[in-house]
Protein backbone atom coordinates (compact mmCIF):
# COMPACT_ATOMS: atom_id res chain seq x y z
CA UNK A 1 0.00 0.00 0.00
CA UNK A 2 1.52 3.23 -0.76
CA UNK A 3 2.18 5.82 1.81
CA UNK A 4 -0.07 9.24 0.90
CA UNK A 5 0.93 13.02 1.88
CA UNK A 6 -1.58 15.22 2.32
CA UNK A 7 -1.36 18.35 -0.41
CA UNK A 8 -0.57 20.76 2.63
CA UNK A 9 2.72 18.47 3.18
CA UNK A 10 4.07 18.42 -0.28
CA UNK A 11 6.50 22.00 -0.73
CA UNK A 12 5.20 24.98 -2.72
CA UNK A 13 7.15 27.84 -4.46
CA UNK A 14 6.00 31.31 -6.13
CA UNK A 15 5.45 31.19 -9.93
CA UNK A 16 7.51 33.68 -11.38
CA UNK A 17 4.93 34.83 -13.87
CA UNK A 18 1.25 35.42 -11.80
CA UNK A 19 2.91 35.50 -8.06
CA UNK A 20 0.41 32.37 -7.08
CA UNK A 21 2.02 30.09 -4.36
CA UNK A 22 2.00 26.15 -6.55
CA UNK A 23 2.49 22.85 -5.20
CA UNK A 24 4.96 19.96 -6.14
CA UNK A 25 3.64 17.32 -8.44
CA UNK A 26 5.22 14.16 -9.08
CA UNK A 27 5.90 15.26 -13.02
CA UNK A 28 8.28 17.71 -11.64
CA UNK A 29 9.91 15.56 -9.11
CA UNK A 30 13.28 15.17 -11.44
CA UNK A 31 13.43 19.17 -11.91
CA UNK A 32 11.46 20.62 -9.25
CA UNK A 33 14.47 22.88 -8.63
CA UNK A 34 14.30 24.41 -11.97
CA UNK A 35 10.13 24.36 -11.96
CA UNK A 36 9.37 28.29 -12.48
CA UNK A 37 6.17 28.60 -13.27
CA UNK A 38 3.22 26.96 -12.09
CA UNK A 39 1.48 26.57 -15.77
CA UNK A 40 1.88 25.98 -19.60
CA UNK A 41 -0.02 29.01 -19.88
CA UNK A 42 2.16 31.29 -17.15
CA UNK A 43 5.82 30.05 -18.97
CA UNK A 44 4.37 31.35 -22.38
CA UNK A 45 3.06 34.69 -20.78
CA UNK A 46 6.30 34.92 -19.47
CA UNK A 47 8.25 38.22 -19.71
CA UNK A 48 10.65 38.21 -22.68
CA UNK A 49 14.35 38.65 -21.32
CA UNK A 50 15.03 42.33 -21.18
CA UNK A 51 17.53 43.76 -22.94
CA UNK A 52 20.27 45.85 -22.48
CA UNK A 53 19.13 49.27 -21.17
CA UNK A 54 21.18 51.97 -22.90
CA UNK A 55 22.09 55.14 -20.52
CA UNK A 56 21.01 57.86 -21.48
CA UNK A 57 23.49 60.68 -22.01
CA UNK A 58 23.83 63.86 -20.27
CA UNK A 59 20.20 65.87 -21.01
CA UNK A 60 20.58 68.96 -23.10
Amino acid sequence: MAKTVRKGDLPTKICAACGRPFAWRRKWQRDWEAVRYCSDRCRSARPPRSAPVAEDGPAG
